[in-house]
């Protein structure tokens, strides 16, 4: 899951060469979008994130914490073994009381070897919002958590994707580990051994799950032109960093999976909402609210995938961004949010497998 581009190799999508231009000409454009200024914020509960190793080589413990409280688990693996696997997602009462785990929504992805269809369907369900589970666990009780067990088999290549939001009033600690295909995940994981990491990295608990950005002041189209959010760029918006519980060393979420964000919008008139991948392909889904109106929207949502046709960019797009300053040119693929007046929220969160950053971009209904 691993495909977030450096800052600086594609952050504007451009299809021609362009020469330097000056921040005074650059107003002139038609095509030129500005940045809009956001206040943002971190809240929320413990993410809890696997996916490291993300190709998975031999029998083991994938990843392991405890946690309590509000939490979100993501993980993304791939049976990178000639062998039929068994995935498994363990949770454990570490307490002397009954507990109980209470699962408030959630998304997964049947077997699959597409990345972007694994990652497309999961963040779909996950976004629909419409599942929930409780899981009961006795005094110092293990029990493995598989909704649907066919979707926790893996033949040779296949992945596996899955992210839910659950609350726990006692503390809990989650196993997730790859096993033969018949075994018992309860009995292999008293002789399992912790994986390592593989050169990605990335797998961690994280603080504070949820990221908010509003708009510091209303979009006016009239006066503001074309404007964008840039999202998951590490500069604008820092990825989160971690622990890794399995050695206790610092780890940085590349790409924030996992986090949930909060994109508040307010606009004076009618403002069309489009999304633009920077980092290459790219395969999502979002939900939106807008007065009474809500509902999921798949970015793209006439296709698996777009972003393929991101040409790198040069110079002179890389120094008038760092000036707050973008393109938009003929060749920037562009996923249709609706059109939106007044106050619109977007609830986003980066797709597994999809490529980092991307750009809301604003624009008048005209």
């Amino acid at each position: 899951m691993n495909h977030v581009k450096n800052f600086f190799a594609t952050v504007l999508a451009a299809s021609v060469m362009f020469a330097p231009i000056s921040a005074a000409h650059a107003e002139r454009l038609s095509t030129i979008m500005h940045k809009l200024e956001v206040f943002s914020g971190d809240s929320g509960g413990t993410l809890i994130l696997s996916d490291s190793p993300e190709y998975v080589r031999r029998n083991g413990i994938l990843y392991t914490d405890t946690v309590s409280g509000d939490a979100r688990l993501l993980f993304y693996h791939l049976n990178d073994t000639y062998l039929h696997k068994r995935f498994a997602v363990i949770f454990e009462n570490t307490s002397n009381a009954k507990t109980v785990v209470k699962i408030t929504r959630g998304g997964l992805s049947a077997p699959n070897r597409n990345f972007f269809s694994v990652g497309k369907i999961a963040q779909t369900m996950y976004m629909e919002d419409d599942f929930s589970d409780r899981i009961e666990l006795a005094p110092y009780e293990r029990k493995v958590y598989q909704p649907h067990e066919k979707n926790f088999r893996l033949a040779p290549g296949q992945l596996i994707h899955g992210v839910c939001d659950f609350t726990a009033d006692k503390p809990v600690r989650i196993f997730l580990l790859m096993c033969s295909e018949y075994a018992d995940p309860l009995h292999y994981l008293t002789r399992a051994e912790i994986l390592p990491k593989d050169a990605h990295q990335l797998r961690g608990t994280f603080k504070q799950m949820n990221r908010t950005l509003t708009l510091k002041r209303p979009y006016d189209g009239a006066r503001d032109g074309l404007g964008y959010v840039l999202i998951g760029d590490n500069v604008n918006d820092p990825f989160k960093r971690g622990i890794d519980a399995t050695d206790g060393s610092e780890v940085v979420n590349y790409g924030n999976y996992g986090i949930n964000y909060t994109l508040n919008f307010s606009t004076r008139f009618a403002t069309r909402f489009c999304l633009s991948p920077l980092g290459g392909k790219y395969a999502g889904a979002l939900r939106y609210k807008c007065g009474t109106a809500s509902g999921v929207i798949q970015t793209p949502h006439n296709r698996l995938y777009f972003g393929d046709n991101m040409p790198p960019e040069n110079e002179s797009v890389a120094q008038a961004r760092e000036a707050g300053i973008a393109l938009m040119t003929d060749g920037m693929e562009l996923s249709e949010l609706g059109t939106y007046r007044g106050r619109v929220t977007f609830e986003y969160s980066p797709p597994a497998a999809s490529n980092l950053p991307v750009n809301i971009i604003l624009m008048p209904k005209e």
